[in-house]
């Protein structure tokens, strides 16, 4: 039984309004460079939700297949693409496996903190690593979590302040849980509260996960353009490769 939140036909149907991320100057460097590093093979993303990213993957002739949690997520896939050109199976990215071998496997956008326990996380790396050709690679997108913004006593930091939308995290020091918050202002100037449950995970930790998979650090940047990772990035994008 995974620890992640499950998206609802509710939240589902809006996903692909979630500002920014749909966008072309997101989308594009992402998928150029996962093009690049799949070299010609097969690809597999983990938590493929409504294929943000896999669907215009696919479309720059990288073959694509699917692992996603929520049945309704894939429903919206499917108006935009056919099981026989992009193949989803449901179930959780720990443990669930498809057929074949890829020489890509990916989890974009944080969702590696969908998986709220460590134990979990480690069964992510090693779900990817049986998936992976011998020298495929496994790539990763995720935040590191603020802290740095915590004053003695504060658990809450904004992410997020407009007139459309308030977003704040909360923050377990202790646990590495976190509860993002949002409030979304309604066509009737009504608000809708949702939250969203994950834990944060730091750049060394993943890279034990990744050791304890049998594989090794290959690259990691700030972004998908390959801006230097440094002390004042908030983001990285991290490659891995199978240990020769």
């Amino acid at each position: 039984m995974t620890s992640s939140d499950v998206w609802t036909a509710e939240q589902a149907a809006r996903y692909d309004s979630i500002d920014g991320t749909f966008s072309p100057e997101v989308v594009g460097p992402t998928v150029d460079l996962l093009a690049d590093l799949a070299e010609g093979g097969r690809a597999l993303e983990l938590a493929i939700g409504t294929g943000r990213i896999g669907v215009p993957l696919l479309a720059k002739g990288v073959p694509v297949t699917g692992i996603e949690l929520s049945a309704p997520m894939v429903d919206q896939l499917r108006t935009k693409v056919s099981a026989d050109e992009l193949p989803v199976v449901v179930g959780d990215m720990a443990t669930t496996r498809v057929p074949g071998e890829f020489t890509l496997v990916f989890l974009v956008f944080n969702t590696i903190g969908n998986l709220r326990t460590q134990e979990e996380q480690v069964e992510c790396f090693r779900n990817a690593a049986r998936h992976l050709a011998p020298r495929g690679r496994f790539v990763i997108e995720v935040g590191l979590p603020p802290l740095r913004r915590l004053v003695p006593g504060q658990v809450a930091v904004p992410f997020d302040v407009t007139d459309e939308h308030l977003g704040f995290d909360t923050f377990d020091l202790v646990t590495q849980q976190a509860t993002s918050h949002h409030l979304n202002r309604q066509p009737d100037e009504t608000y809708r509260r949702g939250t969203h449950n994950y834990r944060y995970v730091w750049p060394s930790e993943l890279d034990l996960m990744a050791r304890l998979a049998g594989m090794e650090l290959e690259s990691r940047h700030e972004d998908w353009v390959g801006t230097p990772f440094g002390p004042d990035s908030e983001t990285h994008v991290s490659v891995w490769r199978p240990i020769s």
